[in-house]
């Protein structure tokens, strides 16, 4: 076991997170990390209320959280009296201003995690509340900023102290848990990795796309978002393997604007069809570390296995007093 403040404050075994992917981060995947002792984010995503209703419906969200787009929210700001009705352990609120659900969260008996990109924004979710902050590098799979993972993490660390910080983007393995540990970090949060999950609501053949890439396939870019019709605010753009649609829309989203129904309409095709030439496979960096697809639970068993080796014994450097 690796305790920290995060696992004290959480009342879990392992500082690991679950990121709580859009449509992807459902029930199963989430009570699977937790069930392992991690810690499990079931997705709100854009708001689909029958949904999460039915995500939560047969499971104890006492050990789980439920993370929100906050601009997303901010437009139906009721579906966070759907997620605090299951009575989670926590809140996640990411990709944009936290104030205005920081007080209805604060009063319910769920801890309130800000997912920041900037350090500025990790003061600001200090300054309203937050119980918990995830910095989160570019290098994540998914929407994000433009800040790095390893100079970002211990700037918040600094910044929020001592408030728990947990670390994300880039972390795939036991090393980066270790890694984000010595940055001051109490934990990691993945998502990339728990995509290639066999309880992961990820399609089998976007999965199998994901661990055959590479994080050297993956790009930044809103085409995708031009393409599900998804009003993303300009500081956020999306990580995701390269296709067909990339290549041909990357720099000209003009282009793209101009013929979207068409393209919105070929894409929703690719998606119905498992063509991911042209659907979106959302990952991360990280993808050269992920290599299989085994069940959540073995994915947290292995990650802390290796973060504990690395941590009590490592193997190629000592240090000399």
């Amino acid at each position: 076991m690796i305790n920290t403040a995060l696992t004290e404050l959480l009342g879990i075994e392992h500082p690991l997170l679950a990121a709580p992917m859009a449509g992807v981060a459902g029930g199963a995947l989430a009570a699977a990390v937790s069930g392992a002792g991690g810690f499990g984010l079931i997705g709100g995503g854009y708001g689909d209320r029958n949904w999460l209703a039915e995500q939560t419906a047969t499971l104890d969200c006492s050990r789980l959280g439920i993370g929100f787009i906050t601009w997303r929210l901010a437009e139906e700001p009721a579906l966070l009296d759907v997620a605090l009705a299951a009575k989670p352990r926590a809140i996640l609120l990411s990709f944009g201003d936290v104030q205005p659900f920081a007080a209805k969260i604060r009063a319910s008996d769920a801890l309130f995690i800000a997912q920041v990109q900037t350090l500025g924004a990790a003061c600001a979710a200090r300054d309203a509340g937050a119980d918990i902050i995830v910095a989160q590098g570019t290098e994540a799979g998914g929407h994000g900023g433009a800040r790095a993972t390893l100079p970002l993490v211990p700037a918040v660390v600094d910044a929020v102290a001592p408030l728990p910080v947990v670390a994300a983007g880039g972390i795939a393995d036991g090393r980066g848990l270790a890694a984000a540990l010595m940055l001051g970090a109490s934990g990691v949060m993945m998502g990339t990795r728990f995509y290639c999950s066999a309880e992961s609501l990820a399609p089998a053949a976007a999965k199998a796309r994901a661990v055959a890439g590479s994080g050297d396939h993956t790009i930044r870019t809103s085409v995708f978002d031009v393409l599900r019709e998804y009003d993303w605010p300009a500081a956020y753009n999306l990580r995701t393997l390269a296709n067909t649609m990339t290549a041909r829309f990357g720099t000209r989203l003009d282009e793209l604007h101009a013929d979207a129904a068409a393209q919105a309409a070929k894409f929703n095709a690719a998606v119905a069809n498992g063509d991911y030439d042209i659907a979106a496979v959302i990952a991360g960096e990280a993808l050269d570390l992920v290599g299989d697809v085994p069940g959540a639970a073995e994915i947290v068993r292995q990650i802390i296995r290796e973060a504990t080796a690395c941590l009590a014994n490592p193997t190629h450097f000592t240090v000399i007093t």
